[in-house]
């Protein structure tokens, strides 16, 4: 894989990376004081090499930059959230989902 980098595609409300000429995104909702993430698409020649995890990474480090908290619509988002205990602070609680 080569270095590539996330993106924060804000008009089109999406985190990016591309990766060999293909694109995963993850799409939010700014929401007053939070980041709703909707949904997260990687595509399939891209599956299981952990691109979606490593997009996800980064989005939640930009949010965390931003002194935002995250709203995950996203089962993909949640289950990374499960999974990574250190990131769970960022969890919006309260928060009209």
């Amino acid at each position: 894989m080569a270095d590539t980098q996330v993106r924060n595609n804000v008009s089109a409300s999406r985190y990016e990376l591309e990766v060999d000429g293909l694109l995963s995104i993850a799409v939010y909702d700014r929401r007053a004081g939070a980041v709703a993430f909707t949904h997260t698409e990687v595509p399939e020649a891209l599956e299981g090499r952990g691109i979606g995890s490593k997009l996800i990474k980064a989005a939640l480090a930009d949010v965390r930059a931003q002194g935002l908290k995250v709203i995950p619509l996203c089962a993909f988002v949640a289950a990374y959230l499960d999974r990574h205990p250190e990131d769970q602070d960022l969890l919006a609680t309260g928060a009209p989902g």
